[in-house]
């Protein structure tokens, strides 16, 4: 997605971007303080920075019929996945939020980094683990098995892709600014997709061990049509996701949706 302006393909306008890598729960923490003037986020995390920060209405990672997977070292049923202790990447990630649906209430968790994960539950430190990022599609070659596809499961249940991560950028940046700097992060998005082999080729240098095969198959998963634009199919999406949520107690304060124009 930042290909575009990291190496020079789009007119920053006079903006000066830096490029902060973190994983998503350091960013999520790091909403909390507003730290960031943009940044990606969880959706589940905007709930918690919703007077700060407004919505992008670009850049987010959708899953269509695929999302953060659930896995242990054997088969494992809803009834007793509730019961164990699930190895999760942070609280404030959007599939922390997406089990709690399936699950239909609070489970046992322990936080851990998300690229330990795998190993947690390998080594049978944790009973299982709920995957994002590029452990969903390598944790068949550690043994483990698939419990859930909650990207799978979301469709199924609503017909609808299940957002997860998301770009935010902060109020005080004024309407003005927050116009303009949206239009040039959507042109650096549209740059990567038109680009998409040097767009690859860059966002390797930053991958876990990804072969090129599988990064392209991972980015293609979640940069696509509805990271350009979440469109109605999109916002649809967010709305009965953090509806859903209010709905069992899983978010303390109303949710007011709110995009840059």
């Amino acid at each position: 997605m930042f290909w575009g302006l990291a190496e020079g393909q789009v007119d920053p306008r006079g903006f000066e971007f830096e490029h902060v890598l973190r994983d998503i729960q350091t960013l999520n923490e790091w909403a909390l303080e507003g730290r960031l003037e943009v940044s990606a986020i969880s959706l589940h995390a905007y709930t918690l920075v919703q007077d700060r920060y407004v919505i992008l209405p670009h850049g987010a990672s959708m899953g269509r019929g695929y999302g953060p997977i659930v896995v242990a070292r054997e088969p494992l049923s809803r009834e007793r996945l509730a019961e164990i202790e699930i190895a999760v990447p942070g609280k404030m990630t959007t599939a922390f939020l997406a089990l709690q649906l399936y699950l239909d209430g609070p489970y046992p968790y322990r936080e851990v980094p998300f690229d330990e994960i795998l190993d947690e539950v390998k080594s049978g430190r944790a009973d299982a683990g709920l995957l994002i990022h590029e452990g969903q599609l390598t944790y068949g070659q550690h043994g483990l098995e698939r419990v859930v596809d909650l990207g799978e499961w979301w469709m199924l249940e609503t017909g609808l892709p299940l957002p997860l991560g998301i770009n935010v950028a902060r109020r005080d940046l004024g309407e003005t600014v927050l116009h303009e700097l949206s239009e040039v992060l959507a042109e650096s998005i549209d740059a990567g997709l038109r680009s998409r082999p040097q767009a690859i080729k860059y966002a390797m240098r930053f991958g876990r061990g990804l072969d090129q095969a599988l990064t392209d198959r991972f980015v293609g998963m979640y940069v696509n049509r509805l990271t350009q634009d979440y469109g109605d199919e999109g916002r649809e999406a967010v709305r009965e996701l953090l509806s859903r949520a209010e709905q069992v107690g899983a978010i303390e304060h109303p949710v007011k949706i709110q995009f840059v124009t």
